[in-house]
């Protein structure tokens, strides 16, 4: 394994956690904006239908996904252009 690489671990490490924070207050706003209540639903509240668990779900997914890849791409790149290696 070579330096880049064993000095991005810490750092992409880092980056996840950063990236989790992110994609929930990106979700939260969305859910917002879709005219829905402040918090997304809980699979077992009861008040809540299974389309709205659902479709919960289903978006908190994809925002989770598309924003730790930009951010694990934006890390990887910055170590790129720093180091001249690619990290992964």
């Amino acid at each position: 394994m070579n330096t880049p690489k064993v000095a991005y671990k810490p750092v992409g490490m880092a980056l996840g956690a950063v990236s989790g924070v992110m994609a929930g207050a990106v979700f939260k706003q969305i859910w917002k904006k879709l005219g829905h209540d402040e918090d997304a639903p809980d699979a077992t509240d009861p008040e809540r239908t299974w389309r709205e668990v659902l479709l919960a779900a289903t978006l908190q997914g994809a925002v989770f996904a598309a924003v730790k890849a930009a951010v694990d791409r934006a890390g990887a790149t910055t170590v790129h252009r720093l180091t001249g290696s690619w990290p992964g």
